[in-house]
């Protein structure tokens, strides 16, 4: 077992629909109260977990009398509407008997974009876990439209780790880990292209009527969690005691190891959370002083410019073959940068009548894939 999963403290836990379920109901008190009795022993511990919990549309598909999962957005936000409060009241009830406070947070991904509401959930979050009450997260699916929407909470689940900063994601599943087409468990994965290249082949989704997501999903939280520097787990959630088992070092799922060296909050916001404007196109010397030189981005390797974007926003890198390999700060808005795309930068002033910067972005607003 790696070294930071061995003293992690703070644990982000998705819980899927699938795994509040049994054959006979859509949602489960019985299997709800086994994971909320896990959750609470690890608290017993000394850790400090975030969960980040599905069940809502299904519990109000259940109150609704609905047999499968309605296919209108009114209707699946009615049954979040209903199904919400009802979640919530399940773990107070387990919870508020153990003495432990639990807290509610609805999320909408355009409350994460902005960097003022982001440090506001953040420091939410953050306080919550100093008061020792335990976060429950899900997405804000009454109001979520699919412009601000996460899609699915495997994906929420990465953006929470990335809030509070967290030592491990676990990711409760249907499945053993991710398993190859022959039913061999994959240990560990620790590198992206090894998803891409071992992966993907043998991936073999299957639907539900009552969830969404599924093992692609999986494997695209899984990178963005790589890529941020947290430890990804897929275990089997149906296991008892799997949560125990997990931080006592056990072989049990797959663990996705972080590849990317430590980066600093803003710079995680800046690769995931931020809203992307638009993309700058860089010539192949650019590329390699970005990705090689470690240096900053001047308007002499600007190629293309794609989209309408004022300075102070986040903009993608892309090469020339249309490869996106990071995500920046950009000191000028996209018509200025049309014009001074290609030149030194002495001659900005000249045709733009003002400087700002030499730099279009600093190396201090960039985040580079691989890094």
């Amino acid at each position: 077992m790696p070294e930071r999963i061995r003293h992690a403290k703070k644990i982000v836990i998705k819980i899927g629909t699938s795994i509040l379920k049994s054959q006979k109901e859509s949602f489960s008190r019985k299997e709800h109260h086994r994971v909320c009795q896990e959750i609470y022993a690890l608290i017993k511990k000394g850790y400090q977990p975030v969960l980040v919990s599905s069940g809502a549309i299904a519990l109000g598909m259940k109150s609704c009398g609905f047999k499968k999962r309605p296919k209108s957005m009114a209707e699946l936000q009615a049954c979040a509407a209903i199904g919400q409060g009802k979640l919530m009241h399940a773990y107070e009830s387990f919870f508020a008997k153990r003495k432990v406070h639990t807290a509610q947070l609805l999320l909408t991904r355009d409350g994460l974009e902005d960097r003022k509401r982001f440090l506001c959930a953040r420091n939410t979050l953050v306080s919550l876990l100093k008061m020792n009450v335990l976060p429950i997260v899900n997405e804000n699916d009454t109001i979520a439209v699919e412009e601000i929407a996460f899609g699915d909470n495997d994906i929420l689940s990465v953006h929470v780790a990335n809030l509070i900063g967290a030592d491990l994601l676990i990711n409760l599943s249907d499945a053993e880990g991710f398993l190859l087409t022959d039913g061999t468990r994959v240990r560990q994965v620790t590198s992206e292209s090894d998803i891409d290249s071992k992966l993907l082949m043998h991936l073999v989704d299957k639907s539900s009527e009552e969830t969404v997501g599924g093992m692609r999903a999986k494997l695209k939280a899984a990178r963005v969690a790589m890529r941020l520097g947290i430890p990804f787990m897929i275990v089997n959630g149906h296991r008892p005691h799997i949560l125990s088992d997990i931080m006592g070092g056990k072989d049990v799922g797959t663990l996705f190891i972080a590849t990317s060296g430590h980066k600093d909050l803003r710079k995680k916001w800046i690769a995931f959370s931020a809203t992307r404007q638009g993309a700058i196109v860089v010539d192949n010397g650019a590329y390699r002083a970005l990705l090689i030189g470690k240096k900053s981005l001047l308007p002499g390797g600007i190629v293309k410019v794609k989209g309408n974007f004022k300075e102070g926003q986040v903009v993608e890198l892309e090469t020339g073959e249309g490869k996106i390999f990071g995500r920046g700060v950009t000191s000028y808005q996209s018509d200025d940068l049309i014009r001074i795309a290609g030149k030194k930068t002495g001659q900005i002033q000249e045709i733009l009548g003002k400087k700002f910067h030499d730099e279009v972005i600093h190396r201090n607003n960039l985040v580079l894939w691989g890094e």
